[in-house]
């Protein structure tokens, strides 16, 4: 049988990029692989070394990538890290460009970063699947997320190549769409002889077009098993992952008196926002409660990012007025105490890590607050802890994986003590316990002091215990209510592209089949419970 890749007793030759066993692997002719581990576990490193980004001391990668014409690891082996930048240039160049939308004429739109296909059916099917039609004549910088995500898949698969690698391919992408990419997967290795490696940290996300699977762990790499034999021997997740010891550490949080100042934590009054003709939110007036813990859902493009950012004035509404905790965010002289009252936890933690050791990233903003420096050191073990960081304190953020960046960016946010957490599909790049144990973490904060949440998540299982779920689509919103409320309408919530939690789905289908069971169940508990009566 033909190894496309082939490693055999692998050794980087840089010490720092070394998985501590020998690395063996190997890609077969039809195989397709996901490569799954918790963050930090050393994918990263494994990807690296299957792409040659790090030259081997003891012997080599072994590539044979016929029938392709070409023999170049570039031209048949793409990668793709889905990260929240723009294109291939640089992401804090196009996030200022984003804040100065007068600069607009000097930023590309999509038609000109998309290469000619070779494959013209190829083309057709990228383009009906993701609406790039719609897409060509935006400036890039005006992209949501998912858009982008879309673009990016667009740009390297009609380069056809023979191997593709994607990092996290479904982060960020709603439910339909994450269903269209596999699709787009099986497709694609239908009509071609693309083969598939998936870098995972959730085994909830391995597709059915996966044949084997090899873990990482402790970084090293693991023997290639079946899918079968993989998912039968995982262990599911526990209900609770945070440790009683961090339970009574974010509980023992000295915050103090006087830590609201206003019944309503955040205000929007007839808000719009418009990036040239393109409108990306529709006049809303929201009233969020000190102490309420919000979820904003909706498909890709609805707006969510684009008010994330708006909260704690890192963008400024079009139209309308946007209050936090009573101060105007249009008023220049104010933005810096309004972000210090909304800290936010980005998509990426790339957009927001700026320091060369953890530990200074973590204590960088409480210390522009003022604190005092040995508060500044209490607060950054207390949030080093809470995310279980405290063994890379004296790391560089670079050497880190992207679910170990965006603990050290949550741990930064929890650092500055804010009144309001806003968390942009924070745990999209977590593994399983990382991802419960920073909920957790957050949920707690909540229920201790009253910190208001406002969580922005494509997963909806992870809105079920907010007190308040919003669903937006085109700019507005199309949804509201309890949890409970929200997951009554299961068809509804199908219709704007939204994933439902599997033990309300069950629910609702058994209640279709004529079973007494109310819509809107929330945990298997409670369906247990239902069917037992």
């Amino acid at each position: 049988m033909q190894n496309i890749i082939a490693i055999e007793n692998g050794v980087v030759r840089h010490p720092l990029y070394r998985m501590k066993k020998p690395i063996n692997m190997t890609l077969a002719e039809g195989e397709h692989i996901a490569i799954v581990g918790p963050n930090g576990a050393g994918k990263s490193i494994l990807v690296d070394t299957i792409i040659g980004r790090w030259p081997l001391l003891m012997n080599e990668v072994k590539y044979d990538f016929s029938p392709s014409p070409s023999k170049m690891v570039y031209d048949n082996i793409k990668y793709i890290a889905f990260r929240d930048s723009y294109g291939d240039a640089d992401g804090n160049y196009y996030y200022q460009q984003r804040w100065n939308t007068h600069d607009l004429d000097e930023t590309p739109v999509v038609r000109d970063l998309l290469p000619k296909a070779t494959n013209p059916e190829l083309k057709k099917t990228l383009y009906d699947l993701f609406d790039i039609e719609t897409m060509l004549d935006k400036h890039i910088i005006l992209l949501s997320s998912g858009e982008l995500r879309k673009f990016q898949l667009t740009k390297t698969l009609l380069s056809n190549p023979r191997v593709l690698i994607m990092d996290n391919p479904f982060i960020g992408l709603d439910a339909k769409t994450r269903d269209q990419l596999h699709a787009l997967l099986c497709e694609l290795i239908r009509m071609t002889c693309l083969q598939v490696i998936l870098v995972l940290s959730k085994t909830d996300d391995i597709p059915s077009l996966i044949t084997h699977v090899i873990p990482v762990e402790n970084r090293m790499c693991g023997d290639k098993i079946t899918l079968k034999a993989y998912l039968a021997g995982c262990k599911p997740v526990p209900e609770r992952v945070l440790s009683k010891e961090k339970e009574e550490r974010i509980l023992a949080l000295p915050y103090g008196d006087g830590f609201y100042h206003t019944d309503h934590v955040v205000d929007l009054n007839k808000v719009s926002i418009r990036y040239g003709e393109r409108t990306i939110l529709k006049e809303l007036d929201w009233s969020v409660k000190c102490g309420e813990k919000w979820a904003l859902s909706g498909d890709n493009g609805s707006g969510k990012s684009t008010l994330a950012k708006h909260l704690n004035a890192l963008l400024l509404p079009t139209e309308g007025t946007l209050w936090v905790d009573g101060i105007d965010t249009s008023k220049e002289p104010e933005l810096w105490k309004v972000r210090q009252k909304a800290g936010m936890v980005f998509q990426n933690p790339d957009n927001q890590i700026i320091g060369t050791v953890v530990e200074e990233d973590v204590g960088f903003g409480p210390e522009n607050m003022g604190v005092p420096t040995e508060k500044i050191w209490e607060r950054v073990d207390e949030s080093l802890k809470k995310t279980g960081m405290t063994s890379y304190r004296y790391h560089s953020p670079n050497k880190l994986s992207g679910g170990q960046k965006q603990r050290v960016a949550i741990a930064g946010v929890m650092a500055m003590r804010p009144k309001c957490i806003i968390l942009d599909e924070p745990t999209a790049m977590l593994d399983p316990n990382g991802r419960k144990e920073v909920l957790e973490a957050v949920s707690d904060l909540n229920r201790r002091e009253g910190v208001t949440v406002i969580l922005i998540t494509h997963y909806m299982e992870e809105v079920v215990h907010a007190d308040k779920v919003y669903v937006m689509d085109n700019g507005e919103v199309v949804m509201q209510g309890t949890p409970r409320e929200i997951f009554s309408q299961v068809e509804t919530l199908k219709e704007y592209r939204l994933d439902v939690p599997q033990v309300t789905l069950l629910a609702h289908e058994l209640h279709k089949a004529g079973v007494d069971v109310s819509e809107g169940i929330l945990t298997t508990e409670e369906l247990v419970n239902a069917l037992c009566q």
